[in-house]
């Protein structure tokens, strides 16, 4: 037996004692490299949710986390694939569409929880249902509804659903609310569908915006829901930017003009009574 050949065996012999391959890791040092990993991978992630939303280039990325540029371009791919970082530009990375949807989910459950109390108020006050919506794009969506007393109650929307911005009066009160030129972006996304609410079009929309804007409160019937009339109400932050918005549905006959404004009275007295300082 020639020398090469037993000096393989005595190595394969070796490498058998040692329970693996030479090159294989041990399960130690495996954990220890994934955990190096994912440390670096939080630690660039950190940097990113840093940078705001401009982002952070890879060159900036390199220098605020101490890691190689290669290391950065590798962990980039990865979360960008997951979703948790996104593109920007052709340079920048910023926080991608999980992140963002995990805040707005923590935002909203943060609002519905602060505008429950207001709602109560308003329903006691007027006897029908109440209902809380936030904005997403171009739709509204509802996060929150009290039940009132009284022994019809129109519940037009449930907590999830979500509708073209401005078809309900919570909507139309939100959108009202919004610059001129997110108000036409709004309309333009929705005008395909605004014939399956009532026959809607933009043009009797732009009306009901500026209708809403110098009443101060929103007024829509016949639209979303055939029957109902419902008045709404946006709710501001600190700094007067709309957050949200609330209303009150109930039938036509139970909607006359002197008790829509009895609905706004209560809408504004709760808001101020119960956040003052906004949403």
């Amino acid at each position: 037996m020639s020398t090469s050949t037993t000096n393989r065996k005595v190595h394969q012999v070796d490498v058998l004692r040692s329970g693996g391959t030479p090159s294989a890791l041990s399960p130690e040092r495996t954990e220890e490299a994934s955990t190096r990993t994912l440390q670096r991978g939080l630690r660039l992630l950190d940097a990113i949710l840093d940078s705001g939303r401009d982002g952070q280039r890879v060159v900036d990325l390199c220098h605020a986390t101490g890691l190689e540029r290669a290391t950065v371009h590798r962990l980039l791919a990865t979360l960008v694939e997951c979703g948790y970082v996104a593109v920007h530009g052709r340079f920048r990375y910023v926080t991608g569409p999980r992140l963002a949807e995990r805040a707005h989910h923590v935002e909203h459950a943060n609002f519905a929880a602060r505008l429950q109390p207001v709602l109560a108020r308003v329903s006691a006050a007027c006897g029908d249902a109440a209902f809380a919506i936030v904005r997403e794009g171009p739709t509204s969506h509802c996060i929150a509804r009290h039940v009132g007393t009284h022994p019809v109650q129109i519940l037009v929307i449930q907590i999830g659903t979500r509708q073209p911005l401005g078809v309900g009066a919570a909507g139309l009160a939100l959108l009202a609310a919004l610059p001129d030129e997110d108000v036409d972006a709004a309309i333009a996304a929705n005008a395909p569908d605004f014939v399956r609410y009532g026959n809607m079009n933009p043009d009797r929309m732009k009306i009901l915006v500026r209708s809403t804007r110098e009443r101060g409160w929103s007024v829509i019937g016949n639209h979303a829901t055939r029957g109902v009339l419902a008045v709404g109400m946006a709710v501001l932050s600190r700094e007067g930017t709309p957050q949200a918005a609330i209303s009150v549905a109930s039938t036509m006959e139970r909607m006359p003009r002197d008790r829509q404004q009895l609905i706004a009275r209560a809408m504004r007295d709760a808001l101020a009574t119960l956040l003052p300082d906004g949403l």
